[in-house]
């Protein structure tokens, strides 16, 4: 073989030597060019296709060293047996609709778990990040302590007792990537012979966990306080998952009393806790802030964890969890043993984000912007769907109906959180109300899906999150909600 057809584009940002080099590695992993073949000599090559003899050889030494080509001494190149040779293959592209399932989307969305990006403090975290990079720190890319760095668990300890009124020390805190990750370690420190007792209806990804992780599990009603106390001691469970600062989905804030309950619940038997999930607690929008149930806790009952997915982003995938004293040492035994599973350079990242103060002013840009929606979509259901004035919570009547009739909608789990509670009493289903929304481009969502067991009595209820609806886009929606459901 003295030629090879090789059409070379000067114009090409691939250097000749790699345009020479793909050419003969596809001819031989095509059998275009067969085992034992010999190729054209390098003076031979440079001379037909017009290039510099350094360009042949580059593309040569390169088809070499990886095994594609031999070279002979005084006899020349020859094609090398690539049968059983290691080949990647360029994945053909992935389309969503393939890929899973197609996922519809909405000109106005009012999901509960949707955060504000837009005013993600980009050029803090840059600015953090190239600090954080600038100087040559091998030790920012050796394992860490399993816990996560302490100048991090330090600084969360900080501002959880400021802010939450958590009482902990640095030694007490693990941060994982996210909730699901702690709650998983979590099943390994306290072990699977533990019944757990979930409200009804719940967060279903914990439900889920705790239920594949084979613990017997069971739910408790709650009633307008939250889980009650009395059913949680007739239903035999040891430990009690709850959401006391604002329930998901309900939005219910625990009052005092019955978070003391809930503690005295706790505190009758040896080995019973209390997993208290604060994930959105930042923002309240009425009164004061409601301290951590954790702050009451004496006799070290209460698993705290917590996460900074709803106050910074999704993707930060970090959360931590606060484990009581006596569970100290049985996690250094069941799970010291487990690395870190966060970045080293992003927990010092985040540590530099809270110490210089750019977390705080994050958080309290994020909460007037979530209030001013919240109030927005408050106002929006007031104007749009019941008459002026009236009390919301008992009950708010759209403005064609007669004086004679009951309400028709009602508000609950306003004042925090980034989701609010449409109880709609006209009789129709979750399914009607859900469909008729999307015909139009507006998707909501049901609060049964929620429902661990089925509760027939509830009315159709629709949660409405606004942390990524703009508030022109709310204002548009509850219009078209309002032509759609009255």
């Amino acid at each position: 073989m003295n030629d090879l057809a090789i059409s070379l584009d000067g114009t090409s940002k691939t250097p000749l030597y790699e345009q020479i080099y793909r050419y003969i590695k596809h001819e031989i992993q095509t059998g275009g060019i067969k085992s034992g073949d010999k190729l054209p000599s390098t003076r031979a090559l440079c001379r037909y296709l017009d290039v510099s003899r350094s360009t042949v050889e580059l593309a040569y030494e390169q088809l070499i060293s990886e095994g594609y080509v031999e070279s002979e001494a005084c006899r020349g190149f020859f094609a090398a047996d690539v049968e059983g040779l290691y080949q990647l293959e360029r994945p053909s592209p992935v389309h969503p609709e393939i890929d899973g399932q197609k996922k519809n989307s909405y000109p106005y969305d009012f999901t509960p778990n949707g955060v504000d990006l837009n005013s993600f403090p980009y050029n803090a975290w840059r600015k953090l990040s190239k600090e954080s990079l600038l100087d040559d720190q091998a030790e920012l890319f050796r394992l860490g302590s399993p816990q996560g760095e302490y100048g991090l668990r330090s600084a969360i300890c900080s501002y959880l007792h400021q802010a939450r009124g958590v009482n902990c020390g640095p030694e007490q805190l693990i941060i994982g990537a996210g909730n699901d990750y702690l709650l998983m370690l979590l099943a390994t420190v306290i072990g699977q012979d533990h019944k757990v007792a979930f409200e009804n209806p719940t967060y279903r990804q914990a439900y889920r966990l705790f239920e594949n992780l084979s613990f017997r599990i069971c739910t408790v009603d709650m009633d307008e306080k939250g889980m009650n106390a009395q059913k949680l001691e007739e239903s035999g469970a040891d430990i009690a998952f709850v959401m006391p600062s604002h329930q998901y989905p309900l939005g219910i804030v625990m009052p005092i009393r019955r978070r003391m309950e809930l503690l005295r619940w706790a505190g009758k038997q040896e080995g019973r806790y209390i997993i208290e999930d604060d994930y959105d607690s930042e923002f309240r929008y009425k009164g004061k802030p409601v301290p951590a149930l954790q702050g009451y806790d004496s006799r070290e009952k209460v698993i705290y964890i917590g996460t900074f997915s709803k106050a910074i982003a999704p993707a930060i995938r970090m959360s931590y969890l606060v484990l009581p004293r006596p569970l100290l040492k049985r996690y250094q035994e069941k799970s010291g043993f487990l690395n870190s599973t966060v970045s080293k350079v992003d927990q010092l990242i985040l540590k530099k984000f809270i110490e210089e103060g750019y977390f705080e002013r994050h958080l309290n840009k994020t909460r007037a912007l979530y209030k001013s929606r919240h109030d927005t979509l408050l106002s929006c259901l007031k104007s749009r769907l019941c008459r002026t004035g009236g009390d919301m919570r008992q009950g708010i009547r759209p403005r064609n109906a007669c004086k004679n009739e009951g309400p028709l909608f009602r508000i609950s789990g306003e004042h925090a959180g980034v989701h609010l509670l449409l109880h709609v009493l006209n009789g129709m289903t979750e399914e009607e109300l859900i469909g008729r929304a999307e015909k139009r481009g507006v998707r909501v969502y049901g609060l049964s899906e929620y429902d661990v067991e089925p509760r027939p009595d509830a009315p159709a209820t629709i949660l409405l999150g606004y942390a990524n609806m703009s508030e022109e886009k709310i204002v548009e929606a509850v219009r078209i909600l309002e032509e759609e459901w009255i």
